[in-house]
């Protein structure tokens, strides 16, 4: 028999974002290590075409908006009513929105902070009820580098990432109680459509500058991806309320 400590047969995943970026290649990525997973995203055509590239059987799909919080933990508690206790998470949901502070207004930031941060809290309510979580669970949380180095210019989004690292420190000790470990992955640049998005409003230089300022290059969301697979499978069961930067050398 093979060793492979990061073997996920057997365990169910949910995986919010999985439709595009980093959260689509963490679900084909944990498939591919056995775990049966469950995907969330917004738009059901993508939703279907994702669930075609997971490799093995019993996967699931479900269509779910984050951003309303308020129904995070019945929507939860009913998924989790009809396939079974989740064994971990992967928050990947999210978004990126750079704007400098002048440019600001209450709803841009009442909108990255809710999707960004306030869905990360509810999810972590929601999956420790005992109903929701399995044995040796794991829920693991899609931060920043921007969260840990200077943003002029994105500072909400910054802020919001920077919220999931201090919760991910308070949560790590607060549920250990109720058999959940918490942790995070801080990717800097990864090529994702949320990259070339942030692509459109810089020059060809100033990309360069900033590809240029992570030492092993551009990431791959596989990359992160297996950071997440690292955190949720045994090989970190002694770790909690740590950040896993992922950022090619970004931060060192």
């Amino acid at each position: 028999m093979t060793f492979n400590p990061m073997s996920l047969e057997g365990r169910t995943i949910l995986v919010t974002g999985a439709t595009s970026g980093i959260g689509k290649a963490t679900a084909i990525y944990l498939s591919k290590l056995g775990a049966r997973i469950v995907a969330s995203g917004r738009n059901e055509e993508r939703l279907a075409d994702l669930l075609g590239q997971l490799e093995g059987d019993g996967h699931v799909g479900r269509t779910f908006d984050l951003a309303q919080l308020d129904a995070i933990v019945p929507w939860l508690k009913a998924l989790c009513a009809e396939i079974g206790p989740l064994n971990g998470i992967a928050h990947c949901a999210g978004v990126q929105a750079t704007k400098p502070i002048q440019a600001i207004n209450p709803t841009f930031v009442m909108d990255v902070l809710t999707q960004n941060l306030g869905a990360s809290l509810m999810l972590a309510q929601a999956f420790r009820l005992k109903a929701c979580h399995g044995a040796n669970a794991s829920l693991v949380y899609v931060s920043s580098s921007a969260a840990l180095k200077t943003a002029p210019g994105n500072v909400v989004y910054a802020s919001s990432k920077g919220g999931i690292v201090s919760a991910v420190k308070g949560l790590g000790v607060e549920l250990v109680r109720d058999g959940v470990r918490v942790n995070a992955v801080a990717p800097a640049m990864v090529d994702t459509p949320m990259s070339d998005q942030f692509r459109t409003i810089l020059s060809e230089d100033n990309f360069k500058r900033v590809v240029d300022m992570h030492p092993l290059g551009l990431g791959q969301p596989d990359d992160v991806a297996a950071a997440i697979a690292f955190l949720l499978a045994d090989t970190s069961r002694w770790i909690t309320g740590s950040i896993l930067n992922v950022d090619g050398g970004f931060l060192a």
